[in-house]
C-alpha cells in the first residue's frame, strides 16, 4: 500500500493534479472569505444589496444619448447609454487608429529620407507622451479656446466648429428609406461574397478578378439607383445659428472629439511599429521576387508584403485594440459620458449600490474585450504561419 502511494507521488501527473487542487480550493476560500467579508460590512453600514435599484428613476441627464433617455429614465437606460457611448468612441478610434497604424508603419520604411524620419519623429514623440495628457491637450488648449456659436468657423453653411463642439447636417428618413437601407446591406453582402469568391477564385486558378473594384461600385451605385427610384425619400436638417446657440443638425461633442483624436493618434503609433516590424520580418526574397515579376511598389505590398506581414502583426494588434477600449475609460476626467462617468461614477453616487455598480462596469468591459479578442484571434488563428 506504501509503495502504491509511493508510486502516485512519484507521478508528474498526479503532482501536478494535487497542486492545481490546493491551489483551487486556496481561491475558493479566499473567494468566499471576501464575499462574507463584503456582506458583513455592507450590513453594518446599513446599506441593502441587490440589482433592483436598476429599474429605479436615475435622476440625472445625461450630454450625449444614442437611444430616448431622460432624468426619469431608469438605471438600467442608463448603463445602456454609457455603454454605447464607450462602444461609439471606441469603435471609431479602433478603425482610425489601424488605417493611420498602416500608413504610418508603411511609411517609417519608405526609401525617402525625410518622410520616414518625419514618421519615425511623430511616432516617438506621440508614443511617449502619457495619453492623459495628450487628452487634456486636446481639450483645453484646440477645442475650448476655439470661439463661441456666432463666431463659428463655418464651412459652406452647413458644418460649423466652435468650443461647443462640431455642428453637422442630421439626415430625415422619409417613406421609402427601408427600402434604401436593405438594398445598401444587400450590397454589402453582395460585396463580402464578391471578394470572398475572387479570392478562393486566384488561390486555384491564379486569375484575379477585380472584386473589390466592383464591390465599390455596386455599394455605391445599387443604393443610389433606389434611392432615385424612391424619389430620394433622405432630407437634410442642416444646423443654423438661432439666438445664443445652433437648432437643428447633430452637435458632437467637444469631448468627443478630443478623446477620439487622442485614442486615435496615440495607439496608430504602437500600431504603426507592429506593422513596420511585421513588414521587415517578411523575407527579402518575398520583394525581390515580386519586384521581378514587375509587380509596381503598391502592388507588392498589397499582394505580397502585407498579406505576410499580417501574420505576424495580428497578435500585437489584438492587445492594442483592447487597449484603447480600456483607455478610453480615461473619458472621465474631461466629462465624456462613457461608462465609467455615467454608470461607475453618477450612477454610483445617486443610488450609493457601489459594490453591484462596479461588479457590472468589470462585467461589461471584461465581455467587450472578450468579444473582440475572440473574433482577433480567430482571424488569427485563420491566417497563423503554419509549421512544416
Amino acid at each position: 500500500m506504501y509503495e502504491q502511494k509511493s508510486t502516485l507521488l512519484n507521478d508528474a501527473r498526479v503532482r501536478g493534479w494535487i497542486a492545481q487542487a490546493l491551489v483551487l480550493i486556496i481561491l475558493l476560500g479566499l473567494s468566499c472569505y471576501g464575499i462574507y467579508n463584503v456582506g458583513q460590512n455592507l450590513q453594518k453600514s446599513g446599506i441593502t444589496t441587490g440589482f433592483g435599484f436598476l429599474s429605479e428613476p436615475s435622476g440625472f441627464d445625461i450630454s450625449q444619448t444614442l437611444i430616448p433617455y431622460s432624468s426619469k429614465s431608469s438605471y438600467l437606460d442608463a448603463l445602456k447609454v454609457g455603454v454605447l457611448n464607450t462602444l461609439l468612441v471606441s469603435v471609431f478610434g479602433i478603425i482610425a487608429s489601424t488605417m493611420l497604424g498602416f500608413f504610418l508603419g508603411v511609411i517609417r520604411l519608405s526609401p525617402n529620407w525625410l518622410v520616414a524620419k518625419m514618421a519615425g519623429a511623430y511616432t516617438e514623440m506621440i508614443r511617449n507622451v502619457p495619453l492623459l495628457l495628450q487628452i487634456l491637450f486636446w481639450y483645453l488648449a484646440i477645442l475650448a479656446p476655439l470661439p463661441g456659436p456666432k463666431a463659428a468657423l463655418n464651412f459652406q453653411d452647413v458644418i460649423f466648429l466652435c468650443n461647443r463642439g462640431m455642428q453637422i447636417p442630421k439626415p430625415i428618413w422619409g417613406p421609402g428609406c427601408e427600402v434604401v437601407l436593405a438594398s445598401l446591406i444587400v450590397a454589402v453582402l453582395v460585396s463580402i461574397g464578391l471578394i470572398i469568391w475572387a479570392g478562393k477564385r486566384q488561390r486555384m486558378t491564379g486569375k484575379r478578378f477585380p472584386a473589390v473594384w466592383v464591390s465599390l461600385i455596386l455599394v455605391v451605385s445599387v443604393p443610389f439607383t433606389v434611392l432615385a427610384v424612391t424619389g430620394f425619400p433622405v432630407g437634410w436638417d442642416v444646423p443654423a445659428l438661432r439666438g445664443f446657440n445652433f437648432r437643428g443638425g447633430v452637435t458632437i461633442l467637444p469631448e468627443l472629439i478630443a478623446l477620439w483624436l487622442s485614442l486615435t493618434l496615440y495607439s496608430a503609433t504602437f500600431i504603426g511599429e507592429y506593422v513596420r516590424a511585421g513588414i521587415m520580418a517578411v523575407d527579402k526574397g518575398q520583394r525581390e521576387a515580386a519586384q521581378a515579376l514587375g509587380y509596381r511598389p503598391w502592388l507588392m505590398y498589397r499582394m505580397v508584403i502585407i498579406p505576410q506581414a499580417m501574420r505576424v502583426v495580428t497578435p500585437p494588434l489584438i492587445g492594442q485594440h483592447l487597449t484603447l477600449i480600456k483607455n478610453s475609460s480615461l473619458a472621465v476626467v474631461i466629462g465624456y459620458p462613457d461608462l465609467v462617468h455615467v454608470f461607475a461614477g453618477t450612477a454610483l453616487n445617486q443610488s450609493g449600490q457601489a459594490v453591484e455598480i462596479i461588479c457590472i462596469t468589470i462585467a461589461v468591459y471584461l465581455t467587450i474585450s472578450l468579444v473582440i479578442s475572440a473574433f482577433m484571434n480567430w482571424y488569427n488563428n485563420k491566417y497563423a504561419l503554419r509549421g512544416l
